[in-house]
């Protein structure tokens, strides 16, 4: 293997393609064939321990090479009452995977008369994503979610990501996936280890505020991550998750603390 340690580059070797179904940004005009294969993108999204939880944000843009085809996708989806998937990937892969774990997680809590545990969630994710690795490496079916719940049994916040063959790791205090995710993590990271408050003492309007100020900040630096319109009143979509369960901040609040914690430094 030429690049020790370069998993993408060993795949590449053995054959694999990433790069056919998606534009060339190197040429100047892309063939008709080429434009009516590409294939639908989401990105991005992030979650981080917070005072009573987890908070999970994400931006609402889904591209096909440089063009935006939708500017209001939710793509924090909620799979029961106490936990969600934040997907970064082909939407219609990501959706399909959502709607068999809500219906599975929902068979269960009434066949067996009680909910599956965390880690059987995070399992029925895991098989998902490994029965969905052709799909990924040949670049049609590619996602790599965040699952962010809160744990009923040990009462605490949980975050997990996962790369597009399955493997999941856990983030200790936050996750971040998705084309925007570079310039999130090392402001997260900075944040946590030198801010005035680590990242898990943030009471909730301070979380709320910092995703929406990271999802802008993504949006400078990544032309597939849409920021906050506000003449078009589009905001990231937001949810908390804790031990009350699973909700969604509602826009009018995004809206008020945007206008007073947000724009105003614009």
């Amino acid at each position: 293997m030429g690049r020790q340690g370069d998993f993408m580059h060993m795949l590449r070797e053995q054959g694999y393609s990433f790069d056919t179904l998606r534009m060339d940004h190197t040429q100047s005009s892309v063939p008709q064939h080429d434009q009516q294969t590409m294939v639908t993108q989401g990105t991005t999204v992030l979650a981080f321990k917070y005072q009573d939880g987890v908070i999970v944000g994400g931006d609402r843009r889904a591209t096909a090479g440089m063009s935006v085809m939708y500017d209001r996708t939710d793509k924090v989806l909620e799979l029961d009452r106490f936990c969600v998937m934040a997907i970064a990937g082909v939407p219609a892969t990501a959706f399909e995977m959502a709607r068999i774990l809500e219906h599975s997680f929902k068979y269960y809590r009434r066949s067996q008369l009680q909910d599956l545990s965390f880690e059987g969630k995070l399992r029925a994710l895991t098989k998902l994503l490994k029965e969905n690795a052709p799909a990924a490496l040949a670049g049609t079916g590619t996602v790599a979610p965040v699952f962010a719940g809160f744990d009923q049994e040990r009462r605490q916040g949980k975050i997990f990501f996962y790369d597009i063959l399955g493997a999941e790791f856990e983030g200790v205090d936050y996750a971040v996936s998705g084309s925007g995710s570079p310039t999130i993590r090392g402001i997260l990271h900075y944040l946590h280890r030198w801010g005035d408050t680590p990242l898990y003492q943030l009471p909730e309007e301070q979380a709320i505020v910092l995703i929406m100020r990271l999802l802008s900040s993504a949006a400078e630096f990544d032309a597939a991550t849409g920021g906050i319109n506000y003449e078009a009143n589009l905001f990231p979509i937001v949810k908390r998750i804790s031990s009350q369960g699973v909700e969604q901040i509602a826009s009018e609040r995004l809206k008020e603390l945007c206008e007073s914690q947000v724009m105003r430094y614009v």
